[in-house]
C-alpha cells in the first residue's frame, strides 16, 4: 500500500477537528495513549439566531495533521510526495498513475480536487454547485479560557454556521462556512461574517487574537450514485459525502465500514433534517 500526495504528508490541513466518541470507538483509540492533543468538552453552546442553547455532551477535538500523522504510523503505510497528474487503467487489469507508479486498487482520497475523481469518476459523479460550500478558517496558538465549543447557525443572515473550537495545550480553531450561491446572492460576502465574528470573539472568548484565515470549499452529498468504477474508489471530499446538517464528515449509510471519521453528524433526526433544509432549502435529494 501507498500514499501519493503532492505535498509532503502528513501536513497542515485546515479542520475544526472536532471529532465524536464513535470516532474513538470505531478506530478503537486508547485515548491514554494518544500521543498528540487530544481535549474533551462536556458542554456545547449553540446559538439560534440570538438564543442560546447550552447543551451537555461529551465531544473531542484534535489537530487534525497530528491526528492524521497518528493514523498514518499506526497503519504503517508509505508516503510519497508526487503530484498526480495522469492515471489510466491498464489493459490487464490496475491502473499505471503517471507511468510511474502501478496497482491494483486505486482509492481516490484528494478532497475536492483529487484527481481520481478528475480523472475516472467527473462523469459519472457531477458535482451540484447549488452545493458547494466555501469556509474560512484559521487555527493558531492561543491561551484560550473556555474549554467548551461555541456554535453560531445563522447569525447575521448567514446560510451556514460559525465556530470556537479549543484544542489541547493552548490552541484554537474558529472558523466560518456556508453555502456558496447562496452567500453570493446575499450580497455580503464571507469576508463580512468573517469581520463580525472575529469581533465577536474578541469581546469575550478570544481577547487580542490575531487571525490569518485560509479560504476553501467542498461539497455536500447530494447524488451520490458511483463510488467505484472498476478497482478504483473515491471517498470523503472526493466523492462528495460532507453531511447535509454539521456540513462534516462521512454521511452514515455510505458503503464505507466507517462513518463520520472526519467530523460531526446530527445523525439524520429532526434537528438534523431541519439544519439541511435550513442550509439547503432542500437543494438536490437529501442524504439518506
Amino acid at each position: 500500500m501507498l500514499i501519493l500526495d503532492k505535498e509532503v504528508f502528513p501536513r497542515l490541513k485546515l479542520c475544526a477537528g472536532w471529532i465524536t466518541p464513535e470516532v474513538v470507538k470505531d478506530l478503537e483509540m486508547d485515548v491514554a495513549a494518544y500521543p498528540y492533543r487530544f481535549l474533551t468538552f462536556g458542554r456545547m453552546h449553540a446559538y439560534l439566531r440570538g438564543v442560546h442553547l447550552p447543551l451537555p455532551c461529551v465531544q473531542h477535538s484534535i489537530r487534525r495533521f497530528e491526528f492524521d500523522a497518528w493514523l498514518l504510523e499506526r497503519s504503517g503505510v508509505r508516503c510519497v510526495q508526487h503530484n498526480v497528474r495522469h492515471i489510466e487503467a491498464d489493459p490487464a487489469g490496475g491502473y499505471t498513475v503517471d507511468g510511474e507508479y502501478h496497482c491494483r486498487y486505486l482509492i481516490g482520497a484528494g478532497g475536492t480536487r483529487c484527481p481520481v475523481y478528475r480523472s475516472l469518476f467527473r462523469e459519472a459523479n457531477p458535482r451540484a454547485p447549488e452545493l458547494q460550500t466555501v469556509t474560512l478558517e484559521h487555527e493558531f496558538p492561543y491561551d484560550w479560557r473556555d474549554p467548551d465549543c461555541h456554535l453560531w447557525f445563522f447569525d447575521q443572515g448567514m446560510p451556514g454556521y460559525s465556530w470556537y473550537v479549543p484544542k489541547a495545550n493552548g490552541y484554537l480553531n474558529v472558523g466560518i462556512g456556508g453555502m456558496a450561491e447562496r452567500i453570493k446572492r446575499s450580497g455580503v460576502d464571507i469576508r463580512q461574517h468573517w469581520h463580525h465574528l472575529i469581533a465577536r470573539l474578541d469581546r469575550k472568548l478570544a481577547k487580542g487574537a490575531h487571525y490569518d484565515p485560509v479560504g476553501y470549499s467542498y461539497f455536500l452529498r447530494g447524488n451520490v450514485r458511483v463510488v467505484r468504477i472498476g478497482d478504483a474508489f473515491i471517498t470523503g471530499d472526493a466523492a462528495g459525502l460532507a453531511t447535509r446538517d454539521m456540513c462534516e464528515g462521512i454521511v452514515k449509510g455510505a458503503p464505507y465500514d466507517l462513518a463520520d471519521v472526519t467530523g460531526a453528524s446530527l445523525g439524520g433526526g429532526i434537528a438534523s433534517r431541519l439544519l439541511d433544509w435550513a442550509f439547503t432549502r432542500g437543494v438536490g435529494a437529501a442524504a439518506a
